[in-house]
């Protein structure tokens, strides 16, 4: 059975999304949780239900990391926090992946640094889902993690991201491009034209540039670009959506006319938003840290919750990091041979 230590501390509404999340995933797949937190708050929240022969465990800590708190000193000072014991429960072996919605860079500080990197790895990369016009997911790394990337980095990118997206979606062969300002080889600064020419030496399925508007078309299934763009290009994209949803309700109900056109067209809009609800896609993983590392929104429902567990635990079970591991050493020995 997988285990998966949860830092039931970490986001908006924890623990009780936390708990809630927790109990959603062991009953609908199988997995052993350790909720991770100040004890007696855990304790009391998981009272609240009947789930006493779930695979559930609460593992103490006596800190919080809030989400104001600067990553590097709360990585130092906050030794004890929900965060740092559930990294090093996947540190030492009792679990095979961490999941917390809480602070982002205080997650991929505590994950590189206690549970640590592979070792082909020169830094880890954030992989966002974005749902795309042929009704399938793309994704985009690095979205946050490093905010300047080498080309080699981009290259490993590149490798990781192929090997999630066929462990997660099924596709033997993933069409992998490069984000950057024209499709045009010419195009884009120094970084992407020299990533453009590692990644067309390698054997992944590279099909060239993409711009900005490509990520939701669908033609490719794996966007890499260094962590500034990629952060810049996620968090406009979930502006838009809120922007839409907001447009949408103001809409609806603005006449009697509207309000019935949503009533013929109901299940369209629930499709709509279902299609892009980032609980459906549970978190972003964190590729290339030893133990499975999973990053839930912030505002993370009981929903998101257990969809960042399962994530995590396909991840586990696919054995992600062997494969990136063999991979890249690949990499490595053709360039050297090279």
């Amino acid at each position: 059975m997988t285990t998966i230590a949860l830092d039931a501390m970490g986001g908006d509404h924890a623990p009780r999304a936390e708990v809630e999340g927790a109990i959603l995933a062991a009953r609908e797949l199988g997995v052993r949780v350790l909720l991770v937190g100040i004890e007696d708050t855990v304790r009391q929240e998981l009272a609240r239900y009947k789930c006493a022969d779930l695979p559930i465990e609460i593992v103490r800590a006596t800190d919080v990391i809030t989400m104001s708190d600067s990553p590097s000193q709360a990585f130092r000072r906050k030794k004890e926090s929900s965060l740092h014991v559930a990294a090093r429960l996947v540190r030492d072996g009792k679990a095979e992946a961490l999941v917390s919605a809480g602070n982002t860079g205080a997650v991929m500080t505590v994950a590189r640094f206690v549970i640590g990197t592979l070792p082909s790895v020169d830094r880890p990369a954030l992989a966002a889902a974005f749902p795309n016009m042929k009704e399938k997911v793309s994704i985009v790394l690095d979205v946050g993690a490093n905010v300047d990337s080498k080309p080699v980095q981009i290259e490993q990118f590149a490798v990781m991201g192929d090997i999630y997206y066929r462990a997660i979606w099924g596709t033997k062969r993933p069409r992998i491009a490069l984000l950057s300002i024209g499709e045009e080889e010419s195009k884009g600064n120094e970084l992407t034209r020299e990533a453009s020419a590692l990644l067309k030496q390698t054997t992944l399925n590279f099909v060239g540039n993409v711009e900005g508007r490509d990520i939701f078309r669908g033609d490719v299934d794996v966007i890499v670009c260094d962590g500034f763009i990629g952060n810049i290009a996620l968090k406009i994209s979930e502006g838009v959506v809120e922007h839409l949803g907001g447009m949408l309700k103001k809409a609806i109900k603005s006449s009697l006319a509207s309000q019935l056109g949503y009533a013929l067209s109901k299940r369209a809009f629930n499709e709509f938003r279902k299609r892009t609800d980032y609980s459906e896609y549970g978190g972003a993983p964190l590729l290339g840290v030893r133990g499975i590392t999973i990053i839930g929104h912030g505002r993370s429902n009981p929903n998101a919750v257990k969809n960042a567990i399962r994530v995590a635990t396909e991840l586990c079970r696919s054995r992600v990091n062997e494969k990136i591991e063999q991979e890249l050493s690949a990499v490595a020995a053709l360039a050297a041979r090279g």
